[in-house]
Protein backbone atom coordinates (compact mmCIF):
# COMPACT_ATOMS: atom_id res chain seq x y z
CA UNK A 1 0.00 0.00 0.00
CA UNK A 2 2.71 2.28 0.87
CA UNK A 3 6.19 2.43 -1.12
CA UNK A 4 8.95 4.26 0.03
CA UNK A 5 10.84 5.73 -2.41
CA UNK A 6 13.95 4.49 -4.16
CA UNK A 7 17.31 6.54 -3.47
CA UNK A 8 19.07 7.26 -6.45
CA UNK A 9 23.08 6.58 -5.59
CA UNK A 10 24.51 7.71 -8.77
CA UNK A 11 22.28 10.82 -8.91
CA UNK A 12 23.67 11.90 -5.68
CA UNK A 13 27.19 11.16 -5.89
CA UNK A 14 27.22 12.63 -9.09
CA UNK A 15 24.89 15.92 -7.56
CA UNK A 16 27.14 15.84 -4.36
CA UNK A 17 30.44 15.09 -6.52
CA UNK A 18 29.62 18.81 -8.39
CA UNK A 19 28.90 20.33 -5.54
CA UNK A 20 32.25 19.93 -3.33
CA UNK A 21 34.10 20.23 -6.68
CA UNK A 22 33.50 23.79 -7.52
CA UNK A 23 34.93 24.61 -4.75
CA UNK A 24 37.65 22.55 -5.23
CA UNK A 25 38.40 23.74 -8.04
CA UNK A 26 38.74 26.85 -6.62
CA UNK A 27 40.99 26.07 -3.63
CA UNK A 28 43.17 24.22 -6.74
CA UNK A 29 43.31 27.50 -8.39
CA UNK A 30 45.00 28.80 -5.18
CA UNK A 31 47.62 26.70 -5.27
CA UNK A 32 46.17 23.65 -3.65
CA UNK A 33 47.23 20.40 -4.85
CA UNK A 34 45.23 18.72 -6.90
CA UNK A 35 44.97 15.05 -5.53
CA UNK A 36 44.50 16.29 -1.93
CA UNK A 37 41.34 18.37 -3.84
CA UNK A 38 40.25 15.12 -5.03
CA UNK A 39 40.18 13.26 -1.87
CA UNK A 40 38.32 16.06 -0.33
CA UNK A 41 35.69 16.10 -3.33
CA UNK A 42 35.13 12.31 -2.71
CA UNK A 43 35.38 12.27 0.83
CA UNK A 44 32.60 15.10 0.98
CA UNK A 45 30.60 13.39 -1.69
CA UNK A 46 30.39 10.02 0.15
CA UNK A 47 29.67 11.82 2.99
CA UNK A 48 26.62 13.64 1.68
CA UNK A 49 25.41 10.51 0.00
CA UNK A 50 25.20 9.00 3.27
CA UNK A 51 24.00 11.45 5.33
CA UNK A 52 21.07 11.61 2.38
CA UNK A 53 20.74 7.74 2.52
CA UNK A 54 20.04 7.96 6.51
CA UNK A 55 17.97 11.22 6.46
Amino acid sequence: MYNTPQKDWLGSMVTAAIGAGVITSFAVSQGQNPFVGLGITAFAAAIAVTIDHYL
